[in-house]
């Protein structure tokens, strides 16, 4: 049928976790994330250590090792935030969360700070996915990669 005058609903945006480069997840050194075994998304390789909350929604979990977030969108959707690769071998060593459960929390939001030297020196690549892992509800996607500034570039659209 036609639908005259109806507004087609604009997409939900992701912002960047971090200021530095969105690549697409086939990039990243881990196959988990690489092959979408978790879910679709885009990742950031920053250039700062200051991490923020790609959306608006719920903290549902907060890894011990302050390593990876997870997030509840209004729109039903379920968002992580894994910081690095292999780092919950840290077990928090330079990681600082600023988020905790049950928290409320907006685009730009900060989340946790992490010691971009430190996952160098230790050899943990720092690439930082933002994941939809309950992608399957998500009607359509579109990444946006290049340099990104934390909070503000949009990484991701999606219509659920």
């Amino acid at each position: 049928m036609f639908h005259f005058g109806r507004k087609k609903s604009e997409p939900a945006r992701v912002v960047a976790t971090q200021t530095g480069k969105a690549v697409a997840l086939s990039d990243v050194p881990d196959e988990a994330f690489a092959q979408k075994m978790l879910g679709d998304g885009v990742a950031i390789l920053p250039s700062e250590g200051t991490v923020v909350s790609p959306v608006e929604g719920e903290i549902v979990e907060v890894l011990d090792s302050l390593h990876a977030y997870g997030i509840h969108t209004k729109d039903g959707l379920d968002i992580l935030v894994h910081i690095g690769i292999n780092t919950v071998e840290l077990k928090g060593e330079g990681f600082k969360a600023f988020v905790k459960v049950g928290d409320q929390v907006k685009a730009g939001d900060k989340l946790a700070e992490v010691d971009l030297a430190l996952l160098k020196e230790k050899g943990f690549p720092a690439y930082t996915p933002i994941i939809i892992t309950n992608s399957d509800a998500v009607k359509s996607m579109e990444t946006t990669l290049g340099d990104t500034k934390a909070g503000e570039t949009v990484v991701l659209t999606y219509q659920v």
